[in-house]
């Protein structure tokens, strides 16, 4: 391992520049032309995780000094595409003098993620969830996002884009058009995608009566600062670090389903998953247990598992709570999950886009979320919910979330078993 990072790093170089200058990207093609010499053709990859201010400069300036004459060009860009529906066209409009839309990759990490590549998998390549993944047999889903940790002094950036743009318009709305699209006529990129901008085109925008938005404060014990105590975010801030929202999809698979999407920064734990809830036993000798659930477990510790009821083993016909559990590191102990970067890098490297962002879908994406946050921005008097760091979120979440029909049972705090992380 130690000799193969030694050769990696040898093939590595680093130039300094500014990302103004014509002069910075000619000593850029300089050193480029100095190690392709001999070569026919030229491929190169310009991956920009720049602040989203100069993304337009740096393209500009890419397509003038580097482009090749020969060979293929690929540009990848890192989101924050924009900050809503007009300033994503504004990118959009500046890219495309200069790139084509098939150099372009708009990389969201989420979808290099192993269990979001593996929800088509999942749905597609089991029969037996076919029939039930509607609005017959499906109460409610949840999508959550936790992270145990606040800004740590990147506030400057969060302040601006808050949790919403950082990580619901993205992360959690690409899981929700891969759980809720029609099955692609193929797997070729832009089947996949024009299956998941269908969905987007079906949702209405996000109404504020289905939002709450929360701020993290102090920890209870005093130990973790709020967020307004970090020296990187004003003082005045009405940022929400916490969102939980309920989309809807109208269409007749999905009519009627509400998605409820939660994302916080400062909470209990470091927890990204899916929770697809079934609906009630509507009568007999079981109606009143509990009902079915499919939880994915994203991030950590991959999993997938099915809470359903069985009986008790014994001579009484009383019904328990019992999970159908694939946990990958029991499953797959020998195989090494790659990282999603990893993946969406070689996929970009081989021209495949299926996990990259589409122009048309992330106009979508905005038109759903944009109206929501100009509302937040523009009521001056929307202050979020306070809520201690280290905790769930706030107080009416409980409240909230069961009131678009999410049943909490004993169960659904599943505990995974603890697999040593020397078995990868």
């Amino acid at each position: 391992m130690e000799q193969q990072l030694e050769e990696f790093c040898g093939m590595c170089s680093y130039i300094s520049g500014q990302y103004d200058k014509d002069e910075s990207f000619q000593e850029l093609e300089s050193h480029l032309a100095e190690l392709e010499k001999g070569r026919k053709e030229t491929n190169r990859i310009f991956y920009m995780a720049l602040p989203p201010s100069v993304f337009i400069p740096v393209s500009e300036h890419l397509k003038k000094n580097n482009y090749p004459k020969e060979g293929i060009s690929r540009i990848i860009i890192e989101k924050p595409f924009g900050k809503d529906l007009e300033s994503s066209r504004e990118l959009q409009r500046a890219l495309q003098p200069n790139w084509k839309e098939e150099e372009i990759f708009r990389i969201d990490h989420y979808l290099g993620k192993e269990m979001v590549k593996n929800i088509l998998i999942l749905r597609f390549g089991n029969e037996f969830f076919g029939a039930t993944w509607n609005r017959n047999h499906i109460d409610n889903v949840q999508i959550t996002f936790k992270e145990p940790f606040g800004t740590e002094g990147r506030g400057g950036y969060f302040d601006e884009f808050g949790i919403i743009r950082d990580v619901m318009q993205n992360h959690l709305l690409q899981v929700l058009t891969l759980l809720a699209m029609e099955r692609p006529i193929s797997f070729s990129a832009e089947d996949i995608r024009d299956e998941k901008v269908r969905v987007l085109r079906g949702m209405p925008a996000i109404e504020p009566k289905n939002v709450i938005i929360g701020q993290y404060e102090k920890s209870l014990d005093g130990s973790k600062p709020g967020y307004k105590e970090d020296d990187t975010v004003p003082k005045e801030s009405r940022c929400p670090t916490f969102a939980s929202m309920v989309a809807y999809i109208k269409n007749e698979r999905w009519d009627g389903v509400p998605f409820i999407l939660k994302a916080g920064k400062a909470l209990n734990e470091q927890k990204t998953e899916v929770r697809i809830q079934f609906k009630d036993v509507t009568s007999g000798v079981f109606k009143d247990i509990p009902r079915n659930e499919l939880v994915i477990r994203v991030q950590p510790n991959e999993s997938v598992y099915i809470k359903m009821n069985s009986k008790l083993p014994g001579l009484s016909m009383q019904t328990v709570v019992t999970e159908l559990d694939l946990t990958y590191r029991r499953r797959f102990s020998d195989l090494k999950i790659p990282e999603a970067y990893e993946s969406l890098i070689l996929d970009a490297l081989k021209g495949d886009h299926s996990n990259f962002v589409r122009d048309d879908e992330l106009d979508a994406s905005w038109r759903i979320f944009s109206p929501l946050l100009h509302y937040l921005d523009d009521n001056k008097e929307i202050i979020p919910m306070g809520y201690p760091y280290g905790s769930r979120g706030p107080a009416v979440l409980d409240d909230f979330t069961s009131s678009y029909g999410y049943k909490f049972s004993d169960a659904a705090g599943y505990q995974w078993t603890n697999v040593p992380d020397n078995k990868l």
